[in-house]
């Protein structure tokens, strides 16, 4: 693209060719004077002024077309001074309105004038001139230019039509109210495509500090059970990876109970005998994960605990580092791989420091990166992702759980504890998960506080936590061993492993996002037990919630979520959450977001 081009679309606010083409006009101006009367419909005419007469706020002034053999009725409201110097008898003007006919007049109010006919005037909402801007559209949103852009002639074609219509074009876009749906789905890929030109050059590749090709197959032979397809897809993407001269950056996203940690110890086979470091975001889903190494990793792989209370292992020496938060405070060896285990819990900063402590200063030598995450994404939020980072997707579970989710209000809460009486007596737990620690005027449900006496006093091995407790992993540690109903916050949202957890109750459930509910939910039925989920709501007719209950797949839940959500700008951040993207719709747009990968990665 030339300089001059590069200013003109600096000029009118884009960075990008495709995102100018993208934004459309928001109407057009049709100046084409009218061949014959339709009543009720907007033309553009030839007016002679026969007479005026002012009138209290209001200027009617009679004048003849060739549009029609009787005269017209022009009506002013709350004219201006030029507006009388404007229509004076025997001057002739081009007006455009709607013509009406009042019992046997033809009317027309406050009409435009149109300086020059003959056109289809787009208009933009930009912040130049519109003159000004449509030199600039003119210029560049050409057939030549977008095909050169990677668009195809027919996507491309339309996209210009969009910027220059013609009469049939307008026929058209005045049929379905707006854009067809191919020009729409012109509009929707060229999105797309800008999209992935754009992040794929944000992309920076760096060497490895190490290739690793550690063998799998003892960790394989101590598992007394198959691993999924998705689960090997996942090590087979991670194993190419390590074994490539770049540092990996990849993203493997598994819904609750995928077996995440399955693939995680297998990468730390693949590491062996270099050192991989694993960071969680709590110490109970460290130690978890640690008991989990230990139990299926082979003995000769040396696995090391660091938490802020203990520290189990050689530090210095073992093949397997696991921790917290705490890893990032302390002297740590060298390490050739970095995983990080529910990684929107940690900041870029947190996961960049880890990755210095354990460079050893390598220069632009980097460990390979793995980030896990159990927040299902839309396979299209993945495509995009891609471009950045690679991304895995773990879809299918080793066994499929039995879930009954149901919505509910205070009418049901007599049957919910009759529920909630026999599973206890079964020897199984509930959890129930408040909005809010304190009452609060702004929210019309009970807190966490308000409700503890009520439990406490049907119930015994009653237990409470939340995000500020500062025993809280003390507490469900204890809770899982003795307890029958924990009473929590969203502190319990991720990582806890809670075999005998049979159902969840969810209270103000409609004020949650989806996402957060399924990773609620997936804290019942961890071991195939049979699980409830009860959404307790004020409005039992939420469409979010009704659509939520129908599935318990993570990722049609990430779609769900999206669609209600909407999503954000990825790639300028300009966008807030809750904004879509102008034309691509991610919970809906796959096949469109695929093919434009796809034509990229030619």
């Amino acid at each position: 693209m030339s300089s001059t081009s590069k200013d003109m679309l600096s000029k009118a606010g884009f960075a990008s060719l495709l995102e100018l083409a993208i934004h459309t006009p928001v109407s057009y101006l049709d100046t084409r004077l009218s061949q014959e009367l339709i009543i009720g419909e907007t033309h553009t005419f030839e007016a002679e002024v026969v007479s005026v007469t002012k009138q209290p706020k209001r200027l009617v002034i009679t004048v003849n077309s060739s549009l029609c053999d009787q005269p017209i009725e022009v009506t002013i409201f709350h004219p201006k001074p030029y507006h009388s110097a404007l229509f004076k008898p025997g001057l002739k003007h081009y007006l455009q309105g709607k013509i009406e006919r009042f019992g046997s007049k033809l009317q027309v109010v406050n009409p435009k004038k149109i300086s020059k006919i003959g056109e289809i005037v787009p208009k933009y909402k930009c912040k130049l001139r519109q003159d000004v801007y449509r030199r600039i559209v003119d210029n560049l949103v050409t057939l030549e230019n977008l095909k050169a852009q990677g668009l195809d002639e027919a996507r491309a074609s339309l996209i210009v039509r969009a910027h220059k219509p013609d009469d049939t074009w307008l026929r058209l876009y005045r049929k379905y109210g707006g854009f067809g749906p191919k020009t729409v789905e012109a509009l929707k890929f060229a999105e797309a495509l800008d999209h992935f030109q754009r992040l794929k050059g944000k992309r920076i590749r760096f060497s490895s500090m190490c290739k690793l090709n550690g063998s799998i197959e003892p960790f394989l032979a101590n598992l007394p059970f198959e691993l999924t397809d998705d689960q090997k897809r996942a090590i087979e993407d991670i194993s190419n990876d390590l074994r490539s001269e770049f540092a990996a950056r990849r993203m493997i996203v598994g819904d609750v109970g995928s077996g995440k940690t399955m693939v995680i110890l297998a990468s730390a086979m693949m590491a062996y005998p270099n050192r991989a470091v694993l960071m969680a975001p709590t110490s109970i889903l460290a130690r978890q994960l640690y008991e989990e190494a230990k139990k299926w990793l082979p003995e000769f792989v040396k696995i090391a605990l660091v938490t802020q209370s203990k520290e189990i292992g050689d530090i210095e020496n073992d093949h397997f580092i696991i921790g917290t938060h705490a890893l990032l405070y302390r002297e740590l060896p060298e390490a050739t791989l970095i995983m990080v285990d529910e990684q929107h819990r940690f900041g870029t900063e947190q996961r960049k420091l880890l990755e210095q402590i354990v460079s050893k200063d390598k220069g632009k030598a980097k460990p390979h990166f793995l980030q896990f995450s159990a927040t299902p994404i839309p396979r299209t939020q993945a495509m995009i992702d891609s471009a950045l980072i690679d991304v895995t997707l773990i879809e299918s579970t080793p066994f499929v759980k039995d879930i009954t989710t149901r919505i509910i209000d205070k009418s049901d809460f007599a049957s919910l504890l009759e529920h909630i009486e026999r599973e206890v007596e079964e020897g199984r737990q509930v959890l129930v998960v408040y909005p809010l620690v304190e009452e609060s005027e702004s929210i019309n449900y009970r807190s966490l506080e308000e409700s503890v006496e009520f439990w406490k006093s049907r119930f015994d091995g009653v237990y409470v936590t939340h995000g500020k407790d500062k025993l809280k992993d003390e507490v469900l540690a204890e809770f899982a061993q003795n307890g029958k109903i924990l009473l929590a916050t969203t502190v319990i949202e991720v990582g806890i492993s809670l075999p005998k957890l049979s159902t969840i109750i969810i209270v103000g459930a409609e004020r949650m996002g989806l996402a957060t509910l399924h990773q609620l939910r997936g804290r019942v039925s961890r071991n195939g037990l049979k699980g409830y989920c009860y959404l307790f709501t004020h409005d039992k007719n939420n469409i979010r919630l009704k659509e939520f209950s129908k599935t318990t797949n993570g990722f049609e839940i990430a779609r769900l979520d999206l669609k209600f959500r909407k999503s954000g700008d990825l790639l300028t951040g300009k966008v807030q959450s809750g904004k879509e993207f102008l034309w691509l719709d991610l919970a809906e747009d796959e096949e469109i977001v695929m093919e434009a990968k796809l034509r990229i990665e030619k």
